[in-house]
């Protein structure tokens, strides 16, 4: 009986487990390096305790069994023949439920508490010498495998002691990465100021040199449905030098591309789980798109994703550089969700032109669809209001209005941006994806509109060669103003042409080829060579084309 009672409770235990579904709690803080979500994992509340069992005399009496359930004569024996069978005050058993531990010791003892009182008053018609000699016999056959299990246990507890002796923190989960690249790239000539059709410039960036990118994340759990995120960064070396003017200033930027002037403080921000569906995400720093809003592109990070900051997401859901905020993750529909945010550049700086709401500020929102389990769509709407012309993108044009050479300064935007990205399963090993953007901006109060597109179409390979591993080709055109018709001397492709920044779009485009491989070696280290060719930098027609070579490394814990 105390074997048949050991089954039936692991059995219902593994049942249970098998059948739960169960959702991966652990967040890649990868910043831009990373792949957030700001919706957690829906917490495991406590139950509350049930009702006493009100005990039951014959197994008719419990309404949810049946006699054809594959159990019943085990029940009817426990139930008629012993008495140490308990049912619900609803007259339930609940058999599919999952047993706890507890319950289980509390079952174990009634029904032996119930064998010793039947022993000891005699009871023969009910408990059979056979019975008894039944129940030695499985004590005796069990002996080694319950002295492994007590071993097992007592290892289990020491090694638990061990480890809650010597944890971080009871409350805060400590998390770290870093990635550490070496990258060198091709000597080449660019028509710059002002572009003639002459390659008049060296580009003086052809020297091999290293950039790491360091950080430390805290997850301070403060409720079962709520926890606060820091973010430590520290970052070293840039591909730098470049060309001297915007021409080519973002066009070779690679994604763990972020120097400091030592350690600051990149993530601090709160997260709550309102209800199963929908969260809250609101602080001071690290609330961007980026952050909040989920990729459709599953192996975006550039920690173990592409290479360049280019081929992390559609530029424009880079736009504002946002800090402090507040966004929203709401899960309306089982394959669909909605998430949006409102960010400032600045929240910290009351001066003017900055602040929550005075200086460069960004509105997003975005739709998620997953209409299929291979399939994932997102459409995105950006609304952007620039102190200074300058999109904060870091990826092509992303300056669209001129530096005033008297006052120094650029003419202030306001943005309107929409874009779309879509991801294909072809296969488990071959995902293919793309997106698109466009920008439409103009100067408060004044006539005229600057426009720029961007695209990129991609091809991934996860598990390439070896299980952990992944290939990826991206191909695309970085942000390109088309046209720019703003009032004279505000224009930048003409600006740059002849210095007079009348009406017209840029004389080039500029493409990107990026392919990489990672290796995986552990779980917690990569490498990834790459190779990064662009085709006339800085839509420039006339500049040489630039080659990078890329080998990062990627440790985490």
């Amino acid at each position: 009986m105390l074997a048949w009672l050991l089954i039936a409770g692991v059995n219902g235990v593994a049942q249970k487990a098998l059948a739960q579904e169960y959702i991966n709690t652990v967040t890649t803080q990868e910043s831009k390096v990373k792949n957030d979500n700001i919706i957690p994992s829906s917490p495991s509340f406590p139950l509350s305790p049930e009702d006493p069992m009100a005990q039951v005399t014959s197994v008719s009496q419990l309404k949810d069994v049946q006699t054809n359930d594959w159990a019943f004569q085990a029940l009817q024996s426990l139930v008629e023949r012993y008495g140490c069978i308990a049912g619900y005050p609803d007259s339930s058993y609940r058999g599919n439920r999952a047993l706890t531990r507890y319950e289980f010791a509390a079952g174990v003892n009634a029904c032996l508490d119930r064998v010793n009182e039947l022993i000891a008053t005699a009871t023969s018609d009910l408990v059979t010498r056979k019975d008894l000699a039944i129940i030695q016999k499985l004590q005796s056959e069990f002996a080694p495998e319950l002295a492994t299990f007590r071993g097992r246990v007592d290892s289990l507890e020491a090694r638990t002691a061990e480890i809650k002796a010597n944890q971080f923190s009871t409350t805060t989960k400590l998390n770290g990465l870093l990635i550490v690249g070496i990258q060198g790239r091709t000597n080449n000539r660019g028509d710059v100021n002002l572009r003639d059709g002459q390659k008049d410039t060296n580009d003086a960036g052809t020297n091999t040199n290293i950039i790491s990118l360091a950080q430390l994340y805290l997850t301070s759990q403060i409720t079962p449905s709520s926890y606060l995120f820091t973010g430590l960064i520290d970052g070293r070396g840039k591909t730098s030098p470049r060309f001297t003017n915007s021409v080519s200033r973002n066009d070779v930027l690679l994604g763990y591309e972020f120097p400091t002037d030592g350690l600051i403080i990149s993530d601090l921000n709160f997260h709550w789980l309102v209800t199963d569906r929908l969260a809250i995400m609101v602080g001071t720093e690290g609330v961007s798109m980026p952050a909040a809003f989920r990729g459709p592109n599953r192996v975006e990070s550039a920690a173990t994703g592409p290479l360049s900051y280019f081929a992390q997401r559609n530029p424009i859901l880079n736009m504002g550089y946002g800090h402090g905020g507040i966004a929203i993750d709401w899960q309306f529909a089982k394959r669909a969700s909605l998430q949006a945010i409102y960010t400032s550049y600045q929240p910290g700086n009351p001066g003017k032109g900055s602040g929550l709401f005075d200086g460069t500020t960004t509105t997003g929102v975005q739709l998620l669809l997953t209409p299929t389990n291979t399939l994932d769509l997102s459409l995105y709407y950006v609304n952007n209001y620039s102190s200074n012309g300058c999109l904060l993108t870091f990826v092509g044009d992303e300056c669209l209005t001129t530096v005033n050479t008297s006052t120094g300064k650029s003419a202030p935007l306001q943005t309107n941006a929409v874009g779309a990205t879509l991801t294909w399963q072809i296969s488990p090993r071959i995902t293919a994806g793309a997106w698109g953007g466009y920008t439409k901006s103009y100067i408060p109060g004044q006539s005229g509109n600057v426009e720029t597109t961007n695209y990129m179409v991609f091809l991934n390979f996860p598990d390439l060669f070896a299980r952990g591993n992944l290939g990826g080709i991206y191909v695309g055109q970085p942000p390109k103003i088309t046209s720019s018709n703003l009032s004279v001397g505000n224009n930048v492709p003409d600006f740059i042409n002849t210095g007079l920044g009348r009406a017209g779009g840029q004389p080039g485009t500029t493409t990107q080829i990026e392919a990489f491989y990672r290796f995986q070696l552990t779980d917690n280290i990569s490498i990834t060579p790459g190779i990064i060719q662009i085709f006339e930098p800085g839509n420039t027609p006339d500049s040489d084309s630039v080659t990078i070579g890329i080998m990062r490394s990627t440790f985490s814990f």
